[in-house]
């Protein structure tokens, strides 16, 4: 009966591997690039505008 509880405490404080962790650092490093790519195009935009 102990085996089976020591088991059972294993599982639960075993470290979980995460399968959708790969994928959702990448859709964050896309999403930084997008934002980054949009802020600096507004901020050529804006300086073109007033410049020009």
């Amino acid at each position: 009966m102990d085996a089976i509880f020591d088991d059972l405490a294993k599982a639960v404080t075993a470290r979980r591997v995460d399968a959708w962790s790969p994928f959702l650092a990448i859709a964050l490093d896309l999403a930084g690039k997008l934002l980054m790519g949009i802020a600096i195009g507004l901020g050529v935009g804006i300086r073109t505008a007033i410049a020009g």
